[in-house]
């Protein structure tokens, strides 16, 4: 027979066990959730088509090489499927296009550039910094006027942590490039204050890994907007700042959220059908 102080005793055990239960899977939720914030986080810590193995910012390494994904952003949580705000993409066809060496420097870098992205979201205007991103600009110049970017699809939209949405990939994989790379520009931009990236502003993906210091200067095609002031170190050519009309597309397509991440690239794709029908540079 079981004394009231041996059932008091019991109770005590069992009680012990349930904090110590409730513990353990306290400190085991904690844990995966850290690891969830740090791979997110990875993309600010880590840098660079999409962070090092999944991310956004993280670009094509401009040649004819497949990458991982974007190392540069981190990957988005899954979100409900929205209506889709945009209209059908024009009618045509994404060319395959590759160069062995940058172009040549023909702009002007004492001029003023504009770039309009025609997309099936509505125009995004983006005045150009061809001052200070000279190299950044002329390949712009370049790829607009072959068509490179014609009917390519914006393949990244990342909507927490770092708000951007990534495009200039003809594959729309992440892992595309025009087969050459371009120096990094401007990492000292009075505008990156702080390790963040402004709303307003467009910069290089690239392959920068801060950890190794391995990657500088492989910028190619891939380029991110922000929408909404990002931390992110400064490892990214910004070259361009985006209108107010342009800011309200970004809005728009941001609004409509993002996939749950593709199971083999990582990109977290827009709800919104995001294609560059057509894309000019103009100098002014």
């Amino acid at each position: 027979m079981v004394t009231q102080e041996q059932r008091k005793r019991q109770l005590a055990r069992e009680k012990f066990l349930r904090q110590q239960q409730r513990r353990t899977a306290a400190r085991r939720k904690a844990k995966m959730r850290n690891s969830v914030i740090a791979s997110v986080l990875g993309v600010v810590v880590i840098g660079s088509v999409a962070l090092y193995t999944t991310g956004v910012l993280k670009g094509d390494k401009g040649d004819d090489k497949a990458n991982a994904s974007s190392q540069t952003s981190p990957s988005a949580a899954p979100t409900s499927k929205a209506p889709d705000p945009c209209a059908k993409p024009a009618k045509g066809s994404v060319k395959k296009l590759s160069w062995k060496k940058e172009p040549a420097m023909t702009i002007d870098k004492s001029a003023k550039y504009t770039m309009d992205l025609a997309t099936t979201c509505g125009d995004i205007d983006i005045a150009l910094n061809a001052s200070a991103a000279p190299h950044t600009v002329n390949s712009f110049n370049f790829l607009a006027a072959q068509g490179y970017f014609d009917h390519t699809k914006c393949h990244r939209l990342v909507p927490q942590n770092i708000y951007v949405l990534q495009c200039g990939d003809p594959t729309g994989t992440g892992t595309g490039g025009p087969g050459y790379t371009i120096p990094d520009e401007n990492l000292k931009d009075k505008s990156l204050k702080g390790q963040v990236y402004p709303a307003g502003t467009i910069a290089m993906a690239n392959q920068y890994n801060p950890q190794t210091k391995q990657g500088r200067n492989t910028g190619g095609s891939q380029f991110f907007l922000v929408y909404q002031d990002s931390p992110l170190p400064a490892d990214y050519t910004p070259f361009g700042t985006i209108s107010g009309a342009g800011m309200k597309v970004l809005k728009k397509i941001a609004a409509a959220g993002a996939q749950p991440a593709d199971p083999t690239t990582q990109n977290t794709a827009p709800n919104a059908t995001v294609v560059i029908n057509k894309a000019t540079v103009t100098k002014s």
